[in-house]
């Protein structure tokens, strides 16, 4: 459907999903609460084609209420008398975050699930300075050919991780993010893959010792 400046509309949820105005005579003595997430313009079309597995758990699972807001470009949450949980907002706003950086609809889910999870973000440049050339070799040595490297480092660490461009961002619980991101740094700083990997063993055999 078409609006009339010529914008896609967003599908959007039944009205009963949908935000409504505060009603003052309403029954529920909880106080509501609201937010709003931007919607990067390069994730506008993965949010419109995947909007059923986004709005769907946070209306059945966190009881909120939701919607896409095409003029502003952003997510607005709010909690209902039906919201039991007080952390609801914070974990369905953390959910859209985390496909909006690019992870996938089943690993934001995860978010939802696991109370332990987090998602730590950080510049190449942080690490190294690289320009040109040298900081898509250095990506490229994180990914791997296929994608092989980043695929060994998250079984390994039992992590997930996104390349979006000069960005790394690692989802997974505090201690795993941090074995993740010190395999990604070795490879940035030009450790050979090779040694990252026989580390990244030793990393995955004390885990499976620990689980």
């Amino acid at each position: 459907m078409m609006t009339s400046t010529g914008v896609a509309a967003i599908p959007t949820e039944p009205k009963s999903d949908s935000i409504a105005p505060s009603n003052a005579n309403s029954a529920t003595t909880t106080q509501v609460q609201y937010r709003k997430v931007p919607v990067p313009p390069h994730r506008f079309t993965p949010v419109k084609s995947s909007w059923p597995e986004l709005y769907q758990p946070l209306v059945k699972q966190l009881k909120l209420q939701v919607r896409m807001n095409p003029k502003s470009r952003c997510i607005e949450l709010k909690t209902s008398s039906y919201t039991t949980d007080p952390s609801s907002l914070q974990k369905g706003t953390e959910f859209i975050k985390a496909f909006l950086l690019g992870f996938s609809i089943s690993d934001s889910l995860s978010i939802l699930r696991l109370d332990e999870l987090f998602i730590e973000s950080f510049e190449i440049s942080d690490v190294k300075e690289l320009k040109g050339d040298h900081l898509s070799r250095a990506i490229g040595r994180i990914a791997g050919k296929d994608g092989k490297t980043k695929f060994t480092i998250e079984n390994a660490t039992k992590t997930r991780i996104v390349l979006a461009d000069s960005k790394v961002h690692i989802l997974g619980s505090f201690q795993n993010i941090r074995l993740a991101r010190d395999a990604v740094v070795s490879l940035i700083l030009g450790t050979p893959p090779g040694k990252v990997y026989n580390k990244l063993r030793t990393v995955a055999a004390r885990l499976n010792e620990r689980f």
